[in-house]
């Protein structure tokens, strides 16, 4: 059974159609990807799989269980996703290590520092624990985001736009080192981006996206 199921998905804005019957599947531990140019609906169907946009028809499904319909709707803190934002998102005022552990303050510290200390090991920043975010590159802060998100063993990670931000040589590099990393973690992912190097670099499976729906979904 695939971790991800999306079924005939529509998603409008008062009268503006974003998403329109919208269908794909995606299994245990691969990647895939939403790739189309700006307007297309694929931020609006991350947002939907994320639980931060109703859908008005079909049905979004996690592990077998029905998160959104039109008639049910399970919050995003209860869906067991990370996220990784274009802009990193990450907290100013706190250090790499606090950044890593925020969605950990329920374990007790001894395992949030092993977690902490492993994250930043598997990416690469094992000796920046004590460094701020203004201290970092935009890829090193790309890789605390990743990292954060990545902390709490979500079900599955959602990336939005992950490496629009970096100058090409870097989006290329970081994002084959992302995907080791989550192949490497087991994480069942979805990229959203409009840069097709970056989707064949990364994905196990891509949804070419126009006006809303997905023209093709399959491999590289």
């Amino acid at each position: 059974m695939p971790l991800l199921e999306i079924k005939h998905i529509s998603h409008s804005y008062g009268s503006q159609a974003v998403v329109r019957d919208l269908s794909c599947a995606l299994d245990q531990g691969a990647i895939g990807c939403l790739l189309g140019p700006s307007g297309c609906g694929k931020t609006t169907t991350l947002r939907a799989i994320a639980g931060f946009e109703p859908v008005q028809s079909g049905e979004i499904r996690i592990g077998g269980t029905t998160v959104s319909s039109p008639s049910a709707h399970v919050p995003p803190e209860q869906r067991r996703i990370g996220m990784v934002f274009q802009d990193y998102a990450l907290f100013p005022h706190l250090n790499v290590a606090d950044n890593v552990a925020f969605g950990l303050q329920k374990s007790v510290a001894a395992a949030r520092r092993a977690r902490v200390g492993e994250l930043l090991a598997t990416v690469g920043l094992a000796g920046a624990a004590t460094k701020y975010p203004h201290e970092l590159s935009g890829g090193q802060q790309q890789r605390v985001a990743l990292a954060r998100a990545l902390a709490p063993k979500p079900d599955l990670l959602l990336l939005d736009e992950p490496f629009s931000n970096l100058d090409v040589d870097l989006r290329e590099r970081l994002s084959l080192e992302v995907r080791d990393i989550l192949k490497q973690s087991g994480i069942t992912a979805i990229l959203v981006t409009h840069d097709q190097h970056e989707a064949f670099a990364v994905a196990d499976e891509i949804g070419i996206m126009h006006e809303g729906r997905i023209q093709q979904w399959d491999t590289p």
